[in-house]
């Protein structure tokens, strides 16, 4: 059944009710948490018809509460890494968080511990949030709108940011993905493409050298429809540096405008998932460090690889280096875009 239905979820540990909302189309489902915003569940038909839910998540309020793996979240205000925490903006220099050994990492405590606000505005989730002047030593006051839609087998989200002060934004969602399921193992013999030539090599803090790599003669070639863990502990200094692959790729489409970003299938099931975005990059990552987190949906154990995520994004740590695009958002200037999870019929 199309629409938005809305349950109880459970409440924080200091007592605030968390909803859960489903959204559907029809043919998929998805359930949101107002606590973080978190994708905490996505139902997709397999090729039998049989609904399999495709993204990692926890059944209880308090494993998100004490989960550091970013599970499903919203993410902000920038996604991926700071290097140092640090950096300049129109001369002045800000201090961040850091909580990645020396860098800053997805906002540090941020967007996804937060609860937002939501309405329903027709067959859309409209989550709001404001992030005050100096939260986690960001600059500016930032007004945050993300809506979630499903419709035609795609979830659909918008992201919008304003600002009264010279700041970052780089906002993103961080589902982990699991096309066989999210409690059917690693997601190894999986295949993905990714319409990238060139990647942000790192080093082995995953801080960018600021460079654009050709994916050409490189483990790091997903042009072609290739196994997730065809190469992922092949003797690739880039690999071996972030324990696989952890490394945002630099899109072929041009910035604002919607263009086809990966393709990932599942031979178990048959689900495919097809990503699209208005952003310059997208972060690969197979879940080397998953181990370790809280128990998963209906007992399932979340071991290394046992999902990927897709975070479309600005490349990380761009303030750092100022050829690339740059996640600057400034008063009266609104950051937009969107990014697709599309499941076509089997």
């Amino acid at each position: 059944m199309a629409g938005i239905r809305q349950e109880p979820f459970g409440k924080t540990a200091d007592g605030h009710e968390i909803m859960r909302y489903w959204l559907s189309d029809g043919v998929i489902s998805v359930g949101i948490l107002n606590l973080g915003g978190t994708i905490q569940s996505v139902l997709v038909p397999d090729r039998s018809g049989k609904m399999i839910d495709v993204a990692l998540g926890y059944d209880d309020v308090h494993s998100y509460e004490v989960q550091d793996k970013f599970i499903g979240a919203l993410i902000g205000r920038f996604g991926n890494r700071i290097a140092r925490g640090k950096f300049s903006l129109d001369g002045k220099d800000y201090t961040l968080r850091t909580n990645d050994g020396r860098n800053h990492l997805h906002g540090g405590q941020g967007f996804d511990k937060r609860l937002w606000n939501v309405q329903t505005d027709g067959d859309s989730l409209v989550l709001t949030l404001t992030s005050p002047d100096g939260d986690e030593g960001y600059p500016g006051t930032l007004q945050v709108c993300v809506r979630y839609t499903v419709a035609n087998r795609a979830l659909i989200i918008d992201y919008q940011a304003q600002t009264d002060a010279p700041t970052l934004c780089n906002l993103t969602n961080h589902a982990y993905w699991n096309l066989s399921g999210h409690d059917a193992g690693t997601v190894g013999d999986q295949k993905i493409t990714l319409n990238a030539d060139y990647f942000t090599p790192v080093d082995n803090e995953a801080i960018p050298l600021g460079t654009l790599a050709p994916v050409t003669g490189t483990a790091l070639d997903l042009r072609t429809p290739t196994a997730i863990g065809a190469h992922w502990d092949d003797p690739d200094e880039q690999l071996q540096n972030v324990g696989g692959y952890d490394h945002n790729f630099a899109l072929r489409g041009s910035i604002g405008f919607l263009s086809p970003t990966a393709e990932v299938t599942s031979p178990a099931t048959g689900i495919t998932m097809q990503v699209e975005t208005t952003l310059p990059g997208v972060q690969f990552y197979t879940g080397n460090a998953l181990e370790g987190a809280p128990t998963g949906k209906n007992g399932a154990v979340y071991g290394r690889r046992t999902g990927f995520c897709l975070e479309t994004q600005f490349y990380p740590d761009n303030i750092h280096h100022p050829d690339w695009p740059q996640a600057i958002l400034r008063p009266g200037a609104l950051w937009k875009h969107q990014t697709i999870y599309r499941f076509p019929a089997i």
